[in-house]
């Protein structure tokens, strides 16, 4: 495997293979005209022109894209070069939406597996025909394990889109179809129509990804419903600075749910990821746990087995791209938990990406740190959690 040029690499010398935890794909142009059923051909969503002279997706396939190809496809560009819009799909790399030339640019990168992520179908968690939006997830899903993932499972974990928001019997029939298909993880809603943490809703899901050994991943705040209050609503393509960096704290709110309404209680094996929010704030967070659980308990209804700290790591897990607060809190050996919760990742392709100098800034990242917990952080936890041989 080609890797980059580095003096010394101290990942090799430790015997890791470095993981990316959080790759993006970005949906072949024709994936739903192809594969949808065809009364709904016409329905379909599909890449057409904008009038930037950019291309990007039409999910209704009429009405012209609001945001064409850009931030989400800037491996390869100078960052002088970034911009919010304005490609075409025939300017996107290959390894966008092929998995053999995904494979090329992790090759390129130094890393040995990746986690990949959708792009586009999380829309259809909002989409207000639910025939069609059904007809894509299930397009989705199987592309992205059938097509991409086939080029090397050992390699490569596509995640599936779980359809939360299309009823939880249909979600769960969908999570037993894509397993059977080789499925390791699938993609929830980040921001649902039903907080995580209603007591009965969501119940079927965790019990049948715990019974089914299936991680489940949430990307920041992405999937379901916009917030009308945030900055950046992502379902209108709006996006900004300001917006980019508050959703690394994105998880916090989630995962408290889910601790305290005593999820990770029941289903003691269940494995949940927090994608591209990175771990530096996570002491602060614990701590704040742990202290309200102490003092607050006795008059809250959920009583948990074991205090909120031993779920970190166990059952939750969060992606980190270039956290060098984050890794040096590990170094410290304060939160010893740190460390098994963090997973690497290199965001390919988009704007934060650190392609193709991921093994330079995991080399930094992991100066200091012991062998331990360079291996459990760059390669050990994400293989644990998304099946990975190494």
């Amino acid at each position: 495997m080609a890797t980059q040029t580095l003096e010394r690499d101290p990942i090799a010398e430790l015997g890791i293979r470095l993981i990316s935890a959080d790759n993006h794909i970005n949906e072949p142009r024709n994936l739903f005209l192809d594969r949808f059923p065809a009364h709904l051909k016409d329905k379909a969503p599909r890449v057409i022109a904008g009038k930037d002279g950019g291309e990007g997706w039409s999910l209704d396939g009429i009405t012209p894209p609001k945001r064409t190809y850009g931030l989400e496809a800037m491996a390869g560009f100078d960052k002088k070069d970034y911009r919010m819009s304005g490609l075409r799909y025939d300017q996107l790399r290959p390894g966008n939406y092929d998995g053999a030339e995904h494979l090329k640019d992790m090759d390129i990168d130094g890393t040995w597996a990746s986690v990949v992520y959708p792009a586009v179908t999380p829309a259809f968690y909002t989409f207000p025909d639910k025939e069609v939006a059904a007809a894509g997830f299930v397009a989705y899903n199987d592309w992205v394990i059938d097509d991409f993932q086939a080029a090397d499972p050992k390699r490569l974990c596509g995640l599936a889109v779980n359809p939360t928001e299309l009823g939880i019997e249909h979600a769960v029939a969908e999570m037993r179809r894509v397993a059977k298909k080789g499925c390791r993880a699938m993609y929830i809603p980040g921001n649902p129509s039903i907080p995580y943490n209603h007591p009965t809703h969501y119940e079927p899901i965790w019990q049948t990804a715990e019974e089914l050994g299936m991680t489940l991943c949430m990307h920041r705040n992405h999937g379901g419903p916009p917030d009308a209050t945030d900055w950046d609503r992502l379902v209108e393509d709006k996006v900004s600075i300001g917006g980019i960096v508050s959703r690394y704290f994105s998880c916090a709110r989630p995962f408290s749910y889910l601790i305290f309404a005593g999820v990770y209680d029941r289903y003691p094996n269940l494995k949940m990821v927090g994608a591209e929010v990175d771990c530096g704030w996570a002491p602060f967070w614990v701590q704040t746990m742990m202290h309200h659980w102490e003092i607050q308990k006795s008059w809250f209804p959920v009583k948990l087995k074991v205090p909120p700290i031993e779920f970190i790591g166990r059952n939750v897990f969060t992606t980190n791209v270039d956290d060098y607060c984050g890794y040096q809190m590990i170094g410290t050996g304060l939160w010893p938990w740190l460390s098994s919760m963090a997973m690497f990742s290199s965001d390919y392709p988009h704007s934060a990406t650190i392609w193709p100098h991921s093994r330079e800034v995991a080399t930094k990242m992991i100066t200091g740190l012991k062998p331990e917990d360079a291996r459990l952080t760059l390669s050990e936890n994400a293989a644990r959690v998304f099946g990975f041989e190494i």
